[in-house]
């Protein structure tokens, strides 16, 4: 595994957030946008995960916590930097955090045509649930 720092983001971080997804991570959010960003990092500043390397944000993930469940959002790693380790450290800071708020059962959100996340995620010990759905409606 490469040098890692994992930290919490910080909410001035937004745009350097959202070029890093477009170039990391698949599919796109209503929320993806400045405004959405910061939300997240000054309603839960411990939520946004980032991994950096020789100062470089290279991973990312959500790990949001509601006081009831334990969601995960865009793990996402560099393409040039995938296969060094950088998804495990960064879900086991989300997992260490749910663990320390009385997490018990993450639940991560993933893109059903991203074949390659499925086997990350399989691969870190999640699996999938058929029996359930996501229902949405956009407010805007």
């Amino acid at each position: 595994m490469i040098d890692l720092h994992i930290r919490p983001a910080a909410a001035d971080e937004a745009k350097t957030i959202l070029a890093f997804w477009k170039e990391a991570a698949e599919g796109t959010s209503i929320t993806d946008d400045v405004d959405g960003v910061a939300r997240l990092i000054t309603r839960d500043p411990e939520a946004l995960i980032l991994a950096e390397s020789e100062g470089r944000m290279v991973g990312s993930v959500i790990a949001g916590y509601d006081g009831w469940r334990c969601s995960l959002y865009r793990l996402a790693v560099l393409p040039s930097h995938r296969r060094q380790g950088i998804s495990t450290a960064l879900l086991e800071a989300a997992e260490k955090r749910f663990l320390a708020v009385g997490g018990r059962r993450g639940d991560a959100m993933v893109l059903e045509a991203n074949e390659r996340a499925q086997h990350a995620w399989a691969a870190a010990g999640y699996h999938r649930e058929d029996h359930w759905r996501r229902w949405v409606k956009p407010f805007v």
